[in-house]
């Protein structure tokens, strides 16, 4: 059996205090691995169906046969894994601020990183996302001004709830209309929420969207014996003419 408790890495960063940690959920009799910023739960592998939820629901409303795709915030790594899940897509980059993530999946050390990593589709790119969704040159370092069918982003709690307040213009219709200058013409943007869906986010997000909705994802939680509801928003960009 597994230790009950174990750090796997601590380290700090320009945000806080990062920890990975594994514990056994006896309960459950299965270990879960989560990352911790200071006091924030970022992940837990107890809970990953709106990470999945996200690539998939995105992902099905995109026509192409080959698409090119952005994850913003990789985590456990759960959401760039359902989309590599998509024969459609013909490359993933996913872009990190915490460089320890990184390695935690070059390294093999979470349980996803041999799955991404040996993935020759998938790239991992270190850097700022919400700065970098504000530029004019976009995500890509390699291709100034690149566009992707589709884009994904996973940090925040919540577009009420942040882990940086330097990230709140992006949940306004400004900042959301950035993001959309780096998407192809019919391309979907994704979001995912830890909490129940927000008429206010849903209404921000239609004045930048032709296709703009909210979508609840409720599974259930095996600690309080519940059910829990989670949010997928997604915008989809009208196609060329």
């Amino acid at each position: 059996m597994s230790a009950l408790f174990e750090e796997l890495d601590y380290q700090p960063t320009p945000i806080g205090a990062l920890s990975l940690r594994r514990r056994r959920e006896l309960r459950l009799g299965v270990d879960v691995i989560e990352i911790k910023l200071g006091e924030h739960f970022l992940m837990s592998s107890l809970f990953t169906e709106s990470e999945v939820e996200l690539a998939r629901r995105s992902l099905s409303l995109l026509d192409a046969t080959a698409i090119d795709v952005m994850v913003g915030g990789l985590g456990l790594g759960y959401t760039a894994a359902a989309v590599l899940e998509d024969p459609r897509v013909a490359s993933l980059t996913v872009c990190e601020m915490l460089e320890p993530v990184i390695e935690w999946h070059r390294s093999g050390l979470l349980p996803l990183g041999p799955v991404l990593t040996g993935d020759k589709r998938c790239r991992f790119v270190h850097g700022d996302f919400f700065a970098m969704s504000a530029s004019d040159t976009g995500f890509d370092p390699r291709q100034s001004r690149r566009r992707f069918d589709a884009i994904l982003v996973d940090i925040d709690h919540s577009p009420d709830e942040l882990l940086d307040q330097r990230s709140a213009s992006f949940y306004q219709t400004e900042g959301l209309s950035r993001l959309a200058s780096h998407l192809q013409p019919g391309g979907v943007f994704g979001l995912w929420s830890n909490a129940p869906p927000e008429a206010s986010f849903t209404r921000r997000l239609a004045e930048v969207f032709a296709d703009a909705r909210a979508i609840p994802v409720t599974f259930r939680n095996p600690l309080q014996d519940n059910l829990s509801t989670q949010t997928v928003y997604v915008g989809r960009l009208p196609s060329a003419v």
